[in-house]
This record gives structure tokens, C-alpha cells and sequence, in this order.
């Protein structure tokens, strides 16, 4: 055997053998991870390897002429035994020489790397060479750096959204408060910030964060010190990714009473299932798994059922399998014939044994075969003009050059794919989510009961059939995993001082606010025309209510205020009747009359306060009424006046006969309601009353009413009345002992009592009341204060014109001044 310098990887056919007959090229090595425990599962990436090799060599129109070739390398979880597998792939089965080989046929391109790190490990020797490596384990963006890693090529699609895909999950059954464990190495550092920072932004909380020291997971003080974590954390669901080789798996069977019940969140990159020789592994059951989408690969369970060690006598891998799959040993006898029979298959296997879906790793390593083979195809019949160097009959390739083609590929896979390795084309990852499930027979079964497409429209991206998961809970439904209780209808969450946002107490909504929905921020205010129910989760419509004719209230007032004006006009009746009579001439006769029309009218202007209110209602009440109490009030003081007047006109000598008459009480009541009529004016121009909704006096009620305007105005016109109010009563009161058959003064004195006690109240009970009962405190006031003037000046005299006629005559009243 001839060995050869190499300072690159030249050689590509055997030597004396004739380029245009069929022949044999070694283009991949494969790399298997060998654990300290038997992986069964591993087996079938191989097996899919070898599957694709022979459905391609089996293909006409992919590499004629030409049959793909391959060598197994078993790939160790230390970095010494990586790299040593490595320079004895490059130097030749056997030989560990670097830049040596003694091989007559030369590799084309490495696929291997179920882990980062084991891409890693090879990648810092086969870059030195631009050797072509192609891994099939979980997409890493540090493997993308086209500096460090310009020939490794990744065909899992890239995982930037399996965080968010993670997160959506707890999102639909409202887990905040969530435990996160992942490998200590560069991808599980990654993998944390990126969901940390996805659940940051949907308000879900990091309950713990557990670091698995790749090296130190199998240690079991730190297994247990991990599990007693899990135990006391009130996290009831737990997201746990990385690597087999990485995590706790293995070591939690070595724990079979310790149940760490949890709903786990992981990838199909971690292994969690049952390994053989150990019965009893329910920690994982329930677990929701996010598996990278496959499609079925055509034939290739068929293929499962031809393999038999018998078939491939030289693979040794093929034996360690089938003895630990089947439990006997490779030698066939009479006792084990049953069992261990040569019509054995592996399609029987259990799902310990066997993927019913074919896994996302063995999927990747299929297409990775293709990509090799398309890449190579190019490289032969399209491309053509790659160097070849004649060593006589032979043709020298070099694998370098593979890369240039690697990196511009681009097909359709047999299960209908587009496979692209470009790095900047990367496609995003689709999941399946898989719900793994165990049983009391030690059998295992993974059931679809999800997915989640990234791409696709929105509401349609996450599917969730939460009926078809079983959980590990007891009860058999959804944990709560959660800091808080939750939040219901009617209460908003207050943080809890110190703590993680998730962690708060539940406070009723303030007084106007609602929350419909269960951990509200915030509770929201209904709009101006609604109000909260009782349980304050809903807004109901406020009924727009008024001091209106048909309910009690107004048609008390209404009633009461139409009775008085009609005695009052009774009263005006009776005065004109007996006009000639002295107690009806006494004091200004016409005054008299003026005052009953005018309390008429103020009796009436408070049925313009009761009824739906409207711009002219609003206009008039207010200024109707200031004016009509005013009339009514100067005709009181200009009475008060007369009575001055007269008393002082009886003395000898007296100026003040010269303002007795009808014109001098006249002109006062003209004057005083001269006055308040320009105020009214001033008023209406500057800020006229309006119709106004009143939404906040009642919470379940909308009062229409009247808004005065300006408010000034208003205390303005009432202060005005009660100053002529006030002058009546004192003039009044000073005049209530003079020696006068017809003084009416102390009438006067208290109708103006009871006139400014009613106002007086009027004021703090007008200010302290909203709605219809301030209307009502109005009108009340109104026709309380005309009641007391009509019934203090007018009843008494009444009483004697109908009922003592006889003291209504000259001559009695001439006795009455005599004595």
C-alpha cells in the first residue's frame, strides 16, 4: 500500500482504475454518538443514512456511473476521542498520521454533528482543510459565522421561533410562572435569553433557572439537589432543553420513587425516552414536546423490515443494536428462536425502540445525503470545469470544491421538500407538538396534539387539541401554573411589592370601572352612558331619566302647584269682588291685585322645572322665576312702604302726604323689577342657561336637566330677591306696632319671615343635592315661599271677608280705631 503526503485531499478514485466503467467513491463519514448508555434511537439515523445511500445508488438520473460509498465513525462525547476520530478519518481506517493517508479512496464530505458541540470538536480540524461537513442536530447560529465555520452546513431549519412557539403555549393555558432548565453551554445560554426575553414580553415569569454543567449532569448528589429544587418550586410546568448527552435524563431513572410531577416543555433533541432495563420512568409523562416537522420518507419502513445482522454481517453497530432491541444475543439457537428469530423486524419494536414518526434527526440526516449527492451530481455532469490533475488512469478530486456547489444547492427531496443549505436562506422551523405518554406495561407512545406554524396568518399559526393531551397532573386536566390566583371578572391585579409582576393580589375594581376578563392590568372605566353591574365585569346602558309629569314626584308637585295658583286666583276673585270693601281698600288695593297675579304666576313658572327639559324650558324657568318672585316681593315692600307713608301721614303737618297716592307703589314695584329684569338680560346674552345629560350624578342614571349657565348669574338674581326680601321684612318689622286699623305690617313681617327661611335653606340644600332632587328642592322652595306669602297676608283677610263680614263695615272699623 501506498501512502501518500497530503496536504489537501486530492485523490478521488482508486488507482489504475478505468474512469469510464463504473466505480466507488467514499464521500461521507458518519459519526455516531457513543454514550454510556445504549441509545437505541440513535441506530436509526444510521439506518436512514444507509437508506438514503442505497435509494440513490439505485437511481439512474442522480450520479450515473457512479455508487456512493460511506464509512461509520463512532463519535465520543469528549473533545480527545472527537478529534481522534477525526485525523483517522482523514488519514485512513487504523491510521492516526496527520497529512498522511494510505487509503485508496478518499472521503468527499463529512456528515455528523448531532450536538453543537460535537460540531464543533470536528470543525476545528476538518475547517483547517475545507473539508465539507454537514450537520443534522439542532440548528446553532454560532455554526453560521462564515469565518469560523465557512464549510459546516446545517440542515436543521433555523429555531429563532421556538421560543415564541414555547410561549404561545403557556399563553393558551395561562401558565405565568414557569421553570427553565437548560445545558450550560453556549446554545443553552442562547435559548435562555431568547425566551426570557419572549415571555418578558407576554407577562410570563421565570419561577427558577437551572444550568446543567456539561460533564457534571450525571453526578448524582447534583441529580438529587436538582430534583429537591423542582420539588419546593411552586412552578408547576418546566421548560427543559438541550441535548441528551447534556441533561438529567438518564440520571432521573436512576431515581424510580421519586416522581417530580410536572408538566416538562422540550425538544425531540432531548431523549426522554424509556431506556431499556429500566421498568419504572414516569417523571416525563404528560410532556410536551416540539419536534421540527418531517414529512414520512417513501419506503423507508419498508427498508426497517430487510435489516437483519444476518444481512450486514460487517456492521457492528448492527449487532450491539439488535441484541439490545431484542434482548438476546447475536448467536441464533434453539432457545432463543422465538425471540431472537431471523424473521424478526425491527418495525415491531415498541416506541423505545422505534420513531412510528420518523424522527426530525434521521429525517435531516436523509436529506443530508441528498444534498451530498445533488451537490456532487452538479459538481460532475453541470459544473465540469473543476480541476482534475491525471495520475494515469486516474482522476483526482478535490473536496474543497465540493463546498462552492454545497452552498448553491438547492432541490426537492423525495417527500416533496425544498432543501436549501445557503446559510442566508435558512428556512424557519415548523413544529409538530408531540404528547409523550406512558403506560403501567412499560410501553410509550408519542400522540400529535398540536403544532406550530410561524408563517402562517395570524390565528392560524398555533393549534392546540387540549382535549387530546394527557397530562400527569391527577386530575387529569391542566396544572395551574401560577404565582397568583387568578384574577377574575370584576378584579385588577396589585403587585406585590418585591416580587415578579406575576406575583400580585386581586383588588375590586374602583367605583365607574369594570374589568371583564381575568388578570386585568387595569380596570376600565365605562363610558359617560353606561354604568358597572353589581359584579362590575359588565357595562349596562344608564336610563335617561327626569323630573317628569308621570312619576309620583312630579305629579305631586305638579298638582300642588296648579291647586295654589287656582286658590290664589280664587283669592283675586274674592279681592275683586268686594273691591269697595275697607279691608280690600286698605294698604293699596292695586298692590293687592299685583301681588296675587304675580304669585299666580310664581305658583305656575314651577311646572316649567318639571318635564323633558329643551333650550326654551331652560331659558325661561330660571329667569321666569326671578323676575315673578320679584314683582311679587317689591309689591310686598312697596306695601311695607304705604304703611310708613300712611302712619306718617296722619300727623299734623306731614310732607309724606304728598307720596300718598297710587302712583309712588307702582313706580317702587316698577323700579325693583326694572332691576331684575336687566340682570336676566345681562345674563341671557352673556351665559344663557342650556339643556344639559347629567352622567355623574347617578351611576345608573343619565338626569336631563338644565345647566344655569353661569352660576353667578344665578346667586346673582337670587341674591337680588332676597336683598329686596330683607328690606320688606324690616321695614315690615319696624312697622308692626303702629296705631293703624288697616297696617298689615305684621302680616308682612311674617310672610318675609317664612320667605327668607325657605331661601336661606334653599342654598346649602340646593348645593348638597344633584339631579331631579335638586329640581325638586326648587320647586319646593318655590312653592313653599309663595305659599307663605299668600297665607300670611292674604288668608287673614280672607277669613274676615267671608266668614266675619260683619267686622269688614266702616263702623267697626271706626270702633276698632276708637278703642
Amino acid at each position: 500500500m501506498r501512502c501518500n503526503v497530503r496536504a489537501s485531499f486530492l485523490e478521488v478514485l482508486p488507482t489504475g482504475l478505468d474512469s469510464t466503467l463504473m466505480h466507488q467513491t467514499r464521500i461521507m463519514q458518519f459519526p455516531t454518538q457513543n454514550l454510556i448508555w445504549w441509545l437505541p434511537k440513535n441506530y436509526y439515523q444510521v439506518l436512514a443514512f444507509m437508506f438514503a445511500v442505497k435509494e440513490i445508488n439505485r437511481n439512474p438520473s442522480l450520479l450515473p456511473n457512479i455508487t456512493l460509498g460511506f464509512h461509520i465513525y463512532n463519535a465520543y462525547p469528549s473533545d480527545e476521542r472527537t478529534l481522534e476520530s477525526s485525523v483517522m478519518l482523514l488519514s485512513g481506517q487504523g491510521q492516526i498520521i496527520p497529512n498522511y493517508s494510505c487509503e485508496k479512496g478518499k472521503s468527499m464530505a463529512v456528515i455528523g454533528g448531532a450536538t453543537s458541540e460535537l460540531t464543533f470538536s470536528m470543525g476545528s480540524l476538518l475547517e483547517l482543510y475545507k473539508f465539507p461537513q454537514i450537520s443534522y442536530g439542532l440548528f446553532d447560529p454560532l455554526l453560521s459565522d462564515p469565518l469560523q465555520f465557512s464549510s459546516v452546513y446545517q440542515m436543521a431549519p433555523s429555531d429563532t421561533s421556538l421560543p415564541l412557539g414555547m410561549v404561545r403555549l403557556m399563553l393558551h393555558f395561562k401558565w405565568n410562572w414557569v421553570g427553565l432548565v437548560a445545558s450550560g453551554d453556549s446554545k443553552g445560554e442562547k435559548f435562555l435569553r431568547d425566551l426570557q426575553e419572549e415571555m418578558t414580553r407576554n407577562d410570563v415569569c421565570v419561577a427558577f433557572i437551572e444550568k446543567i454543567i456539561t460533564g457534571q449532569s450525571l453526578d448524582i448528589g447534583l441529580c438529587q439537589n436538582f430534583v429537591i429544587r423542582i420539588l419546593y418550586s411552586t412552578a408547576k410546568v418546566i421548560v427543559i432543553s438541550g441535548d441528551t448527552n447534556s441533561l438529567l435524563s438518564l440520571t432521573f431513572t436512576k431515581s424510580p420513587y421519586i416522581l417530580v410531577r410536572r408538566v416538562w416543555i422540550t425538544t425531540s433533541h432531548w431523549d426522554i425516552a424509556k431506556k431499556p432495563g429500566y421498568i419504572y420512568f414516569d417523571n416525563f409523562h404528560g410532556a410536551l414536546i416540539f419536534s421540527d416537522q418531517t414529512s414520512k420518507i417513501p419506503g423507508f419502513k419498508h427498508f426497517l423490515k430487510t435489516i437483519h445482522p444476518a444481512k450486514y454481517p460487517e456492521d457492528i453497530f448492527l449487532k450491539n443494536f439488535w441484541n439490545s432491541a431484542f434482548g438476546c444475543t447475536y448467536k441464533y439457537g434453539e432457545a432463543d428462536e422465538g425471540v431472537c428469530s431471523r424473521n424478526a423486524s425491527l418495525d415491531t419494536l415498541h416506541l423505545n425502540y422505534l420513531d412510528i414518526i420518523m424522527s426530525d434527526q434521521s429525517y435531516s440526516v436523509y436529506t443530508a445525503v441528498y444534498a451530498v449527492a445533488w451537490a456532487l451530481h452538479e459538481m460532475v455532469f453541470v459544473k465540469s470545469e473543476m480541476e482534475s490533475n491525471i495520475d494515469g488512469n486516474k482522476k483526482v478530486v478535490q473536496p474543497w470544491k465540493l463546498n462552492s456547489f454545497l452552498k448553491n444547492i438547492q432541490f426537492n427531496n423525495s417527500a416533496g421538500n425544498l432543501v436549501v443549505l445557503d446559510k442566508k436562506r435558512k428556512s424557519v422551523a415548523n413544529y409538530d407538538i408531540l404528547n409523550y405518554v406512558t403506560f403501567g406495561n412499560d410501553t410509550e407512545v408519542l400522540v400529535k396534539v398540536g403544532e406550530f406554524i410561524p408563517q402562517a396568518p395570524l390565528g392560524q399559526e398555533f393549534i392546540i387539541q387540549e382535549k387530546a393531551v394527557v397530562w400527569s397532573t391527577e386530575q387529569r386536566k391542566p396544572p395551574q401554573s401560577r404565582c397568583s390566583i387568578i384574577c377574575g371578572p370584576g378584579l385588577q391585579m396589585k403587585a406585590q411589592e418585591g416580587k415578579p409582576r406575576c406575583c400580585f393580589d386581586c383588588a375590586p375594581c374602583p367605583e365607574g370601572h369594570i374589568s371583564n376578563q381575568t388578570d386585568a392590568d387595569q380596570c376600565v372605566k365605562c363610558p359617560g352612558d353606561q354604568y358597572p353591574n353589581k359584579e362590575k365585569n359588565q357595562c349596562l346602558p344608564k336610563v335617561v331619566t327626569f323630573l317628569a309629569y308621570e312619576e309620583p314626584l312630579g305629579m305631586a308637585l305638579a298638582s300642588i302647584a296648579a291647586c295654589l295658583s287656582l286658590l290664589t286666583a280664587l283669592i283675586l276673585w274674592v279681592f275683586v269682588k268686594h273691591k269697595n270693601t275697607p279691608i280690600v281698600r286698605a294698604n293699596n288695593r292695586d298692590l293687592s291685585y299685583i301681588l296675587l297675579i304675580s304669585l299666580i304666576f310664581c305658583f305656575l313658572c314651577s311646572l316649567l322645572f318639571i318635564g323633558h327639559p329643551t333650550a326654551m324650558n331652560c331659558l325661561l324657568r330660571q329667569t321666569t322665576f326671578g323676575v315673578m318672585f320679584t314683582v311679587a316681593v317689591s309689591s310686598i315692600l312697596a306695601k311695607t312702604i304705604t304703611v310708613v307713608l300712611a302712619f306718617r301721614a296722619t300727623r299734623p303737618g306731614s310732607r309724606s302726604r304728598k307720596w300718598m297716592g297710587s302712583r309712588t307703589p307702582i313706580s317702587v314695584v316698577l323700579f325693583c323689577t326694572l332691576i331684575q329684569v336687566l340682570l336676566c338680560a345681562i345674563w341671557l346674552l352673556l351665559s344663557p342657561p342650556f339643556p344639559e345629560a347629567d352622567t355623574h350624578s347617578d351611576h345608573e342614571h343619565i338626569i336631563l336637566g338644565c345647566n344655569e349657565g353661569s352660576r353667578i348669574a344665578f346667586y346673582f338674581a337670587l341674591g337680588y330677591m332676597g336683598v329686596l326680601a330683607l328690606g320688606s321684612f324690616t321695614v315690615a318689622f319696624l312697622a308692626r306696632n303702629l296705631p293703624d286699623t288697616f297696617n298689615e305690617a305684621k302680616f308682612i313681617t311674617f310672610s318675609m319671615l317664612v320667605f327668607c327661611s325657605v331661601w336661606v335653606s334653599f342654598l346649602p340644600t340646593y348645593q348638597s343635592t344633584k339631579g331631579k332632587m335638586m329640581v325638586a328642592v326648587e320647586i319646593f322652595c318655590i312653592l313653599s315661599s309663595s305659599t307663605g306669602l299668600l297665607g300670611c297676608i292674604f288668608i287673614p283677610k280672607c277669613y274676615v271677608i267671608l266668614l266675619q263680614p260683619h267686622r269688614n263695615t266702616k263702623k267697626s272699623f271706626k270702633n276698632n280705631s276708637s278703642s
